[in-house]
């Protein structure tokens, strides 16, 4: 097999719109899922030799996705050095090579926003999951919140669960994390040190935004995202005819429910 057959295929695989990209990435995502769930599971377990054994298996397969997507891109470079390139890099050297604890651990969960908020996955989800194109908007926006929470949960069990006796698992740091971010402060469960301090702010500042971000999302009226092909006016009712920009005629994809 040539490079450039190779390339094309694995391009079928990540970016295609056929069958076979779709179950691929619908693969993609469960795996992830199924790390995070490992994550919260083995905050229960005591470390052995096989939380190793795991962490590498999931590290070789982060390798092999990272280095699948940088192959396929159009420009490898940016991507290494962006955001999420430098992310995956921490993850996957923390997995192989673990010099801080359990690695990063909450790096983990951030793939799953990169997952989710992908134009391949989103237009699958549109496709494939009944009203998710009409409650597109609301959706996104409690994911973004559920992965916060699950972020800064996972951040808060790695940095204190060596120095904190009150965290010794997932859901102290899960109670923690939704006590903080409600404002309702028990008490009960406080973090120690200048960076539990700051940590805990920055779950207050960004995660009250995140939900109030949902909030003004469910109470306002659903809107359609569909680009107009004139303007490019995004957003519209979803019963409309004509783009309230331009009064360009629209042919918006419909569910047919109420």
């Amino acid at each position: 097999m040539t490079e450039t057959s190779f390339r094309s295929r694995l391009r079928t695989l990540y970016e295609g719109a056929g069958p076979t990209g779709d179950r691929f990435r619908y693969a993609l995502l469960a795996f992830d899922m199924l790390t995070v769930t490992w994550l919260i599971a083995s905050t229960f377990i005591e470390r052995g030799p096989h939380h190793i054994r795991i962490d590498v298996a999931i590290g070789l397969v982060f390798l092999a996705d990272f280095m699948a997507r940088l192959f396929i891109s159009r420009r490898p470079v940016n991507d290494l050095f962006s955001f999420w390139g430098i992310a995956d890099v921490l993850v996957i050297l923390s997995l192989l090579a673990p010099i801080w604890g359990e690695g990063l651990a909450f790096l983990r969960v951030l793939r799953l926003y990169r997952v989710f908020h992908s134009p391949q996955t989103l237009d699958q989800l549109r496709t494939d999951v009944t009203g998710f194109r009409r409650h597109e908007t609301t959706i996104r926006a409690a994911l973004n919140l559920l992965i916060f929470i699950f972020a800064m949960t996972s951040l808060v069990y790695q940095t204190q669960a060596p120095v904190n006796d009150k965290i010794t698992n997932y859901v102290d740091a899960l109670y923690f994390t939704v006590t903080t971010l409600s404002t309702t402060g028990f008490g009960d469960v406080t973090l120690v040190g200048n960076s539990g301090k700051l940590l805990s702010v920055a779950i207050m500042i960004f995660g009250i935004s995140l939900f109030l971000r949902l909030v003004q999302v469910v109470l306002r009226p659903p809107k359609a995202h569909f680009p107009c092909p004139v303007c490019g006016l995004r957003r519209h009712d979803h019963d409309a005819v004509h783009c309230k920009a331009c009064g360009t005629v629209l042919n918006i994809p419909d569910d047919g429910l109420d």
